[in-house]
């Protein structure tokens, strides 16, 4: 499938929204706890889909949709949140950005993908970039939130691969609005056991919640599993990178929060190694 660049800015869209996802939780989403924003993020998207489709699974998409829900929105944001609790932002993000280079083997493994030692070198530079960018000397170490983090990039990894391997007889809208529901809906126990109850939202509180479920779950899914479909599983993982990039330019143009001269260094390995990336995929 010829790669465009059309596709490419599209599917970046969907990461860079993410990047806003810390300085919307922190700033104006304060006494929420984290699986209740997953929940709120993931589920409301995904019943608005469903209610603009109209169509539900049938045949062996009903045990597909809640298998990709699970791995790419309940697993993928639990074990998330949890890697956010127990660990440093930086740690965290650190952690998170090993997914690209797990999916090459994953997609090697389940697509017989071949493992290009460019790639392999374009995610091993990328997650240098993010270390240089968030990490700091006084990061703290936490076994489980390590694990947590490990299992929630494999998570994703495995949800991203096999969204392209099972391709989907419906609408690009129709998967995703099944992926966002089974997801929200397998996190709502989950919230109901463990998190203390939801506060009383103010209009800033709802302006956020609509910002990251209709933006930012509606809206990035459908580009993101549209870049799924069309571009090599270790082009589109290697925009995963932009994450963590947004949310440092955020926090320095809206908390002026500073760049030094090793996060500058971090923005140009992350920028070099996504380009790589799409670079190989493009030739192959």
């Amino acid at each position: 499938m010829k790669t465009g660049v059309s596709d490419i800015a599209l599917t970046a869209i969907a990461p860079v929204i993410w990047g806003s996802t810390y300085i919307v939780a922190t700033e104006f989403l304060q006494g929420f706890s984290p699986l209740t924003v997953a929940l709120l993020r993931a589920l409301p998207a995904g019943l608005l889909l469903l209610l603009i489709v109209r169509r539900l699974p049938h045949g062996i998409w009903w045990f597909r949709a809640i298998a990709l829900g699970a791995l790419n929105i309940s697993m993928f944001l639990s074990m998330l949140f949890v890697a956010a609790y127990r660990l440093p932002g930086g740690v965290a993000a650190t952690v998170a950005a090993v997914q690209p280079l797990i999916v090459v083997f994953i997609a090697a493994l389940l697509m017989k993908a071949p493992i290009r030692p460019v790639s392999l070198v374009a995610a091993i530079v990328g997650i240098v970039g993010v270390a240089l960018l968030v990490l700091t000397p006084q990061a703290a170490l936490d076994e489980i939130g390590i694990a947590a983090g490990l299992v929630g990039a494999v998570s994703m990894a495995f949800g991203n691969v096999l969204a392209r391997k099972w391709k989907s007889p419906e609408s690009l809208l129709t998967s995703t609005a099944w992926q966002l529901t089974a997801g929200g809906l397998l996190l709502v126990p989950v919230a109901l056991a463990f998190e203390p109850a939801v506060p009383f939202p103010t209009g800033l509180n709802l302006l956020a919640l609509a910002w990251l479920s209709l933006i930012g779950a509606a809206l990035t899914y459908v580009l993101w599993f549209r870049g799924i479909a069309r571009l090599e599983s270790a082009a589109v993982s290697a925009l995963l990178f932009l994450s963590p990039l947004t949310a440092v330019l955020l926090g320095w143009v809206y908390l002026g929060q500073s760049l030094s001269v090793l996060q500058i260094v971090g923005v140009l390995l992350v920028i070099g190694s996504i380009w790589l990336s799409q670079r190989v995929s493009a030739r192959s």
